[in-house]
């Protein structure tokens, strides 16, 4: 069975980048492997916090999974872009679904679920109606 094409960057509605560290390069000469899960962090960081935070009040999110694929290597130096959607809104939960690109090529992709957990209780915590709108402004056609 034939793979289905892999994503464009233009295909996610929320867009960063970060800077390749010489530090983050391994034995092999590539972006170590381990980096990809933080490049993924930058692209959901930046929509959980931008223009504001979306956790509410004495709230953050964790996350509870993250699926990461490989599909090339990454280079330093360099950037990389990192997609990111919004691809379900669950009761406490907002799953993504996310890209990384470097000179156009998409390197990996992955699928990860955060949780609004209440700070003093350390226990999940429903999100507001305005989360979940702001949200749904990221969604994507994943």
């Amino acid at each position: 069975m034939p793979r289905p094409p892999l994503p464009r960057l233009a295909d996610f509605p929320a867009q960063t980048f970060d800077k390749l560290r010489y530090g983050d390069t391994d034995r092999q000469g590539h972006i170590n492997n381990a980096v990809f899960a933080s490049l993924c962090e930058t692209g959901r960081v930046s929509v959980l916090h931008t223009p504001g935070p979306l956790a509410d009040p004495g709230c953050a999110f964790v996350i509870a999974r993250l699926d990461l694929n490989y599909h090339a290597e990454l280079f330093w130096p360099g950037t990389v872009e990192i997609g990111t959607a919004v691809t379900a809104v669950g009761t406490s939960s907002i799953t993504f679904s996310q890209a990384l690109f470097q000179n156009e090529a998409c390197a990996a992709t992955a699928t990860s679920v955060v949780v609004q957990v209440n700070q003093a209780s350390r226990r999940p915590q429903a999100l507001s109606e305005g989360a979940r709108q702001r949200a749904k402004e990221v969604s994507g056609a994943f």
